[in-house]
């Protein structure tokens, strides 16, 4: 299996214990609308994050070929985040604004945070 597909599957994990914790969210606390709106904001960062991960493996692809490649499908995810404000905003009675912004912004987190334990994890074997 690729590098690339095991870190993107290692990701999905990360976002399925961030849902976890947006459940537990909506049952446990006063602030369901905080739950929901995160779990929307997963549910859109994870899509990204899914497209983000094609288009980087056509554009490696074709990289190799040598040919072209426009785009890597920024006008596609600008357009599922603004979404998924203008749908909390449509309904700020079910979904909470921020924590649909933070959702949204959760996979740029774990793509971050990954990165910097896979450099951890490199640096300690060199030793």
């Amino acid at each position: 299996m690729p590098e690339s597909k095991v870190i993107f599957l290692r990701h999905i994990r990360y976002f399925l214990f961030a849902a976890a914790l947006a459940v537990v969210m909506i049952g446990f606390t006063p602030y369901p609308e905080w739950g929901w709106g995160y779990l929307l904001g997963l549910a859109i960062g994870l899509y990204n994050h899914w497209l983000l991960y094609r288009k980087v493996a056509k554009f490696a692809d074709v990289a190799a070929h040598g040919g072209k490649i426009y785009s890597l499908g920024t006008f596609s995810r600008m357009a599922a985040a603004v979404l998924g404000v203008v749908i909390a905003v449509r309904y700020p009675e079910f979904l909470n604004l921020y924590s649909v912004i933070i959702g949204i912004m959760t996979s740029y987190i774990v793509i971050i945070i990954d990165s910097f334990l896979i450099l951890l994890r490199s640096s300690g074997e060199e030793r």
